[in-house]
């Protein structure tokens, strides 16, 4: 790769802006002193692909300090020239969006320094890295997260006032990257802010969404989908690596070579091109990277006849094929299109990944290559079972491009990936049509038919065949295809062990012949007997056969592990069971966390002050055990004092984006009550909405005075987006738009009650709302949340949580103390036997309950048929209806635990306890320790500092 360049410098000086307007004219630009310093330098980012190495000379590596220099004056020079010589926009103004991308570009100036730094000194020392594979990475805004990191937070707020603007309002410009869309992209993003922080080496690889999820509108009708435009103005922390890509192919056949080797040739061929992100750590000068891969095809793949001839859709058919890959997060998968695309982005991601992940290696290993080593020098992580396609594609490379055998090969593989499971719902456990992946990726169905045949072996191996009925429900419950027949080498050894059983039966009946003999009725009852015990091991015709990707994860992977306590055990009794009784070596738990740079110190900055100041030190922000010194102040009144100050602010500014992003004012001295997350059945926001409409009946049975005394005024908000093709996810958000449309103009209630549903829910909204929050709600049915996350960040910045026993609200109420959570509703080892009660007609509904959905369907909230939605908590049995998520069992809990929630806020002292002693106990949730616990006991990497 040709090492970076930039722009000669000749004086720092700042010229041409009035320093006090909004819109200043750029007459002209000096270059400056910084960028006479970065000339100096010889820098380079290198091609891992390439066997060239590229001299790096910066004199940070040698440990001269090269940010510590900058001030204010050559940062506001920097982003001049880059207003000047790196435009996207036109010249005329330095309004909000250039100056955001001018800073942006100012900063990765300062990043890839570091950046370089970084992997020319990893590449010397060759030390192990891991390599973190996700579909989803929910980033947020980067700008001031970077500047905070590099700490020149106030150098950028200085610069940027000399150039008339104010900081925030430069960053506030900046669109959430969409690349990702819940906690699973969000606890990426914070894995690799602490990777970077505490120095491990790593990568992070996913793919670069033109579109993203959608972005959501709130309407009359309720959630409407359009395309996310974040890349429209470009992304100016991106560098595009048009040397470094792959090839990747779909469709085609598998043909034997001569020499028995498998060659996989034709079909459909793109190109993934690589798209790097830097990451940079907290007080460190370590920058690691993100790399996210593009799709595209070769020029020759136009067809340039056809475009003349005027059918344009045939001669763009390839590009767009391969374009259409990397369009969308999550496409709809109703369809055999929307399946096949899916596929497609999966494998895009795992085998563009490993490609680079393996010259990386070769580069560093010399010739020969010693593959024994590479599982010593590289640990794949796999982000849930999104990037399973890496244990066949890694196979694939080593036997049919590297020349290894299969048990060196399969040895390799399973010594170098690990998986993380985030779910035990059953359909987000994925499955896959095997006629599907045959089609679409011939050769990894081989592979995937031989890792399924090498796992049958083992458990005859374990449980043998002497059991036909245990071996039977084995193979059931942990082959990776399903439905399918057996490999020809088991069928022979069950047939040599039919033959040798029908021998010794054979034996026993003419022993037994010479001391009885049978009637023909006690035969018959007999052969009746027989035929009842009969084990089959054929596939059922009329289901279809599948492939398990987690089942293969399990297999394939040197370590499982849960994401809380409670879903790891759940992982382990339940979900794998079978599997942890053959390797319980193999499972683990790692409690997720969230990183304290971001989701406090950067976005709840008053609390960070009094956190520093009650603590000490600021050193809390990297050590977050130090937040449990607040606890012994938890009763000082001056420090309650300060900290409801700080939260009183961080209110007003949530009600200042309220109105702005709704048009609905709320009072700031109503208690905030907040419940942001997907929209889905299982995470219960109709059982919130439900409790909403109950108070809210009960306020207009009363009178003004009744109301007054007996209701805390609260302000409901909720967030976050319902999956495009899922009807009840998105009536769920109808209906609670449709209930604040009601509650908000109800003069009686006033502001006793306003329920609000923020659009367009993401990282940047969220560091909004939950500074300013009271009360968060995580009320998923036990047992089906594997952790969480957004109640971390909400227990860190002193909000406090009402959930059940399910994820990490488990392991939170721990450590905040159980007086410090509101808890309510059946636990998970009670939900299977509800739902048994259920279908046996035996469950009697609340009839505060009953209250509600008659309130509802009398049509209080508008005329909308909310029939479907009332209807899913009815019935004892049956798809879409008998309240499979309990929200009717717990309803009665949860509403007398709100009961609770109001008596204790109208206890100021007491409820800022609890929001202190929340924020000092969450020390245990950083993603610092998790990733700690990641690098220790799986990837097996250790830090690594730059000198």
């Amino acid at each position: 790769m040709a090492t970076l360049t930039f722009s000669a410098a000749q004086s720092s000086s700042v010229s041409g802006f009035n320093h006090r307007a909004r819109h200043s004219n750029l007459f002209f630009v000096r270059a400056p002193r910084f960028f006479n310093r970065l000339k100096r330098r010889n820098l380079s980012v290198k091609n891992i692909a390439s066997d060239q190495r590229q001299e790096l000379k910066d004199p940070s590596v040698n440990g001269e300090a090269s940010l510590e220099t900058l001030d204010s004056a050559s940062i506001a020079a920097s982003i001049q020239c880059h207003a000047e010589f790196t435009p996207l926009f036109s010249s005329e103004h330095f309004d909000l969006p250039k100056a955001f991308v001018a800073t942006a570009e100012s900063v990765r100036d300062s990043l890839i320094i570091n950046w370089n730094a970084t992997y020319k000194y990893y590449e010397k020392m060759n030390v192990k890295q891991a390599y973190y594979l996700s579909m989803e990475y929910l980033q947020g805004r980067a700008l001031l997260n970077a500047i905070g990191n590099l700490e020149l937070s106030g150098a950028y707020a200085d610069a940027l006032r000399k150039l008339g603007h104010e900081l925030e309002d430069v960053a506030g410009k900046e669109p959430d990257a969409a690349l990702g869309n819940g906690g699973l992209g969000r606890l990426a993003s914070c894995f690799l802010d602490s990777l970077a922080t505490l120095n491990y080496p790593a990568w992070g690889y996913g793919l670069r969404y033109k579109y993203g999820l959608f972005k959501q509108l709130i309407t009359k009708d309720g959630q409407e989908e359009v395309a996310e435009n974040w890349l429209e103005m470009g992304n100016p922390w991106e560098i595009v690596r048009n040397d470094v890509s792959y090839p990747v192919k779909f469709y085609g056949e598998v043909i034997s070579k001569p020499d028995g080797r498998k060659e996989w040739i034709g079909g459909e061929n793109i190109t993934a091109v690589a798209y790097d992100v830097p990451i940079p750590g907290y007080k460190t000068k370590t920058t690691i990277n993100l790399r996210l891969w593009s799709t595209k095809v070769a020029p020759n793949e136009f067809d340039l006849r056809a475009y003349n001839a005027g059918d344009h859709a045939k001669a763009c058919a390839a590009l767009k094929n391969a374009e259409k890959i990397c369009y969308i997060l999550y496409p709809g998968d109703e369809s055999i299109e929307g399946k096949i695309l899916r596929l497609k982005q999966q494998y895009t991601l795992c085998s563009a990944s490993l490609q680079d992940i393996i010259a990386h290696f070769e580069r560093r290993s010399g010739k020969p290559v010693n593959w024994e080593n590479f599982p010593d020098k590289v640990a794949v992580q796999m982000n849930d079972t999104h990037p399973t396609l890496c244990i066949p594609e890694l196979i694939r490379i080593l036997i049919d491009l590297k020349g290894l055998s299969w048990k060196e090969s399969w040895d390799i593989t399973q010594r170098t990936v690990a998986y993380t499971n985030h779910t035990v719902l059953p359909e987000a456990l994925e499955k896959w049509s095997l006629d599907l992946l045959q089609k679409l990726l011939p050769r990894h169905v081989e592979i995937i038919r031989m890792i399924d045949e090498e796992l049958i072996h083992t458990i005859i191996a374990e449980y043998g065949t002497e059991d036909l009925n245990l071996l039977q429900h084995k193979l059931k419950q942990m082959r990776i295809l399903d439905n399918v027949e057996l490999p020809d080498s088991v069928l022979e050894l069950l047939v040599k062990q039919e033959e040798s059983s029908a021998v010794d039966s054979i034996k026993e009946v003419r022993v037994s012949d010479k001391e009885t003999e049978s009637t023909d009725e006690e035969q018959a009852e007999e052969q009746d007997t027989d035929a009842k015990d009969v084990v089959t091991f054929d596939p059922d015709p009329n289901l279809p056969k599948m492939v398990r990707m987690a089942n293969l994860c399990v297999v394939g992977g040197s370590a499982v592990n849960g994401v809380a306590e409670i879903h790891s055990e759940i992982v382990k009794n339940e979900v794998f069971n079978e599997f942890y009784k053959l390797w319980p070596e193999k499972f683990q738990n790692k409690t997720n966390g969230v990183t304290p740079r971001r989701w406090i110190r950067f976005c709840n900055p008053d609390l960070s002050k009094i956190i520093t100041k009650w603590t000490g030190t600021d050193d809390w922000v990297l050590n977050t055990e130090k937040l449990s010194t607040l606890a012994k102040f938890s009763d000082n009144e001056d420090l309650q004092s300060e900290w409801r100050e700080a939260k009183k602010r961080n209110k007003i500014k949530v009600a200042d984006f309220v109105k702005e992003k709704t048009g609905y004012i709320v009072n700031p001295d109503a208690m905030f009550d907040v419940q942001v997350k997907r929209i889905h059945e299982y995470k219960r926001q109709l059982l919130n909405i439900m409790g909403i409409v109950y108070r809210y009946k009960k306020m207009k049975e009363m009178s003004p005075e009744e109301r007054k005394a007996r209701y805390v005024p609260r302000v409901c908000i909720f967030g976050g987006k319902a999956f495009a093709t899922y009807v009840q996810a998105k009536r769920i958000v109808k209906f609670i738009t449709d209930v604040g449309t009601t509650v908000n103009h109800d003069a009686d209630i006033g502001d006793l009650l306003k329920v609000v549903f923020v659009p367009d829910y993401n990282v940047s909204v969220a560091e909004v709302l939950i500074p300013g929050s009271e009360l968060s709600q995580h009320i998923s049915t036990a047992g089906m949340e594997a952790s969480g996350t957004s109640n971390m960040k909400f227990a860190m910045n002193g909000c406090i949580l009402i959930g059940t026993l399910d994820g990490a609200n488990v392991e939170i109420r721990q450590e905040v103390g159980e007086d410090n959570f509101f808890l309510f509703g059946a636990e998970a080892h009670e939900i299977a036997g509800l739902r048994k009660e259920r279908a046996e007609g035996k469950f009697i509904p609340d009839p505060r309950f009953e209250e509600v959905k008659a309130f509802v369907r009398n049509g209080v909230f508008g005329h909308y048929n909310y029939e479907e939605l009332m209807g899913s908590l009815e019935g004892n049995e049956g798809y879409g209806r008998a309240d499979y998520f309990l929200v009717g069992k717990d309803f009665p809990s949860y509403v007398e635990c709100q009961e609770k929630v109001d008596e204790a806020y109208k206890d100021q002292k007491r409820w800022t306890k609890m929001s202190i002693l929340n924020t000092a106990g969450s020390y245990k949730f950083s993603s610092d320790r998790t990733i700690h616990e990641y690098a220790r006991d799986i990837w097996r990497i250790q830090p690594v500092r730059l000198p």
